[in-house]
């Protein structure tokens, strides 16, 4: 052992070429299938530690890694490891996010033609002895309509494939630009449009709260009868249970799903057991070149960071100065809370996000928020973590220009935070402060308001005529919804308005559809935060 050399532990198995390259520079131990005690009283020794799925990090092992400067996940996922408690201890967390990129894309490709042509059927059958071609008979892939959910890296691969095998391909992405798909021939589209239209669905989206069961029983009979659907993803994006009251309907007519709600699903699980679902256990990410792949992103983190470089795919925030993270901090979620109301609200087609920093906020590193922004924007359309790291980055890669700006002129606020979104419609403009009873939202396009960002909110653009205040409250009240709070904005008597109306309970489709029909009402949203 050279003096002086920083140390790394590997506890899972890892591509050779990975550990190669780490023994390049640092001292390296490869120590697989340890128990989490000995885990815990051999990992205060090391600067890093590399690990995939099977090891499991917890706080106790973070809390005794005295020495420890960073985790690396060779793969996506961090669910194994105590982000927070790393975190806490200054131990930056990183993952390998594009390694498996092009093995997701092969899967899901893979397993869309092994449904449309019931392939595991009918080499089960074959198996079996049995010679059952007027059984098994498939459709064709070509002249058929893909609907992409989410085009970041593995969903802009995949439609990249289909178009080869001379499929239609719209997505559903709010916050990629037009010109970005337009680079991959591909036609952006609303969620309820790609129902409509999509003869086979594939989602490419986290599992957060917007995506859990994006795919319930209400989304599914919006789609075309006979749809067929593909889940490389995550479990419990399609809602299970609706899938098979679906595929028992006919409504779908197939499914191919490489992930599941619970995993592994139990002993005698319907979906697994259904003659018309193709499923394979959790594949997506299982070649070798991937395994390659995830290994020299991990590996390149680590050496950049402990040579005292930035980290590429980070995910929990870097290190910033006590003082300056203070006065942020109640900004950071306002920041999200106004991205995540323009992927909610916003008119999509996003090329152009402008954060402007009013006030005492002009003083520090405008990254923090601007991260958050971003954050808040994309989460619920990509599988990628976004923090101060790569949120530039992740912004550039879908085709949106970022500017920050600041200004040290108070107005009636001593801080103001500004969010202004180019895209195919009308500039979408937002903003907020935080007072001492909390996050506050001042602005709404050209109207004055006043509300917290918290909550069910129905954002409404109206004629501002007699009646129509009435009549939402009116249609709300008859379906047992109880208004919160109430905010009203126009810009001249009987000229434009906007209403935003905090409720409590939730907004059946429905109920926003028979708003939407009321005489003057041009636009209605409705928004989580």
């Amino acid at each position: 052992m050279e003096q002086g050399r920083s140390r790394v532990l590997v506890a899972d198995p890892i591509a050779d070429d990975g550990v190669t390259d780490l023994r390049r520079h640092f001292d390296v131990d490869v120590i697989t299938g340890q128990k989490p005690e000995e885990l815990l009283g051999r990992i205060g020794d090391y600067d890093a530690l590399v690990v995939r799925s099977e090891t499991k990090v917890r706080a106790e092992h973070i809390q005794a890694a005295g020495r420890m400067r960073i985790i690396g996940r060779a793969g996506v996922g961090v669910d194994n490891i105590d982000v927070e408690a790393a975190t806490r201890a200054g131990v930056l967390v990183v993952n390998a996010p594009a390694g498996n990129t092009i093995a997701a894309a092969e899967h899901t490709v893979a397993m869309m033609m092994a449904m449309a042509r019931n392939i595991p059927q009918a080499a089960a059958s074959m198996r079996e002895g049995r010679w059952d071609r007027k059984k098994f008979m498939g459709f064709q892939l070509r002249g058929k309509t893909l609907g992409v959910v989410g085009l970041g890296a593995i969903g802009a691969e995949v439609a990249k494939r289909a178009q080869g095998l001379e499929m239609d391909v719209v997505a559903f992405d709010p916050v990629v630009s037009e010109e970005r798909a337009e680079l991959i021939n591909v036609e952006l589209t609303s969620l309820d449009e790609l129902c409509r239209r999509a003869d086979v669905i594939t989602v490419h989206v986290p599992m957060v709260a917007a995506t859990r069961h994006m795919f319930d029983r209400q989304r599914l009979a919006m789609c075309r009868r006979g749809v067929r659907l593909v889940n490389v993803a995550r479990g419990g994006i399609y809602e299970e249970s609706a899938v098979l009251e679906a595929l028992a309907s006919g409504q779908v007519a197939g499914a191919a799903f490489d992930v599941f709600e619970e995993e592994p699903p139990p002993p005698g699980a319907a979906l697994l057991a259904h003659p018309l679902v193709v499923s394979t256990p959790h594949l997506g990410a299982s070649t070798e070149e991937a395994q390659v792949g995830v290994a020299a992103d991990v590996v390149a983190q680590i050496i950049a960071v402990l040579g005292g470089g930035p980290a590429r795919w980070a995910v929990n925030a870097p290190a910033v100065l006590p003082e300056e993270m203070l006065a942020l901090q109640p900004y950071l979620g306002l920041a999200e809370k106004l991205g995540s109301l323009y992927a909610q609200a916003g008119g999509g087609g996003t090329h152009r996000v402008e954060l402007e920093m009013s006030g005492q906020l002009s003083r520090y590193d405008p990254s923090y928020l601007t991260a958050e922004v971003i954050k808040g924007m994309l989460t619920p359309f990509t599988e990628d973590r976004i923090n101060v790291v790569n949120a530039s980055l992740q912004a550039q890669a879908r085709g949106i220009e970022v500017v920050e700006k600041r200004s040290d002129a108070q107005g009636v606020y001593p801080d103001l935070l500004t969010l202004r979104v180019a895209g195919s419609g009308p500039d979408f403009v937002v903003a907020g402060t935080v007072l001492p009873q909390g996050a506050r939202l001042l602005r709404l396009g050209d109207f004055h308001i006043d509300i917290e960002p918290a909550g069910r909110f129905l954002l409404t653009s109206h004629d501002d005529r007699p009646g129509i205040i009435g009549s939402v409250g009116m249609a709300l009240g008859r379906s047992n919804v109880n208004i919160a709070a109430l905010q009203l904005g126009r810009d001249a008597p009987r000229g434009r308005a906007v209403m935003i109306v905090a409720v409590d309970d939730e907004v059946p489709e429905s109920v926003r559809d028979e708003l939407a029909g009321i005489e003057g009402m041009s636009e209605i949203r409705y928004v989580k935060l």
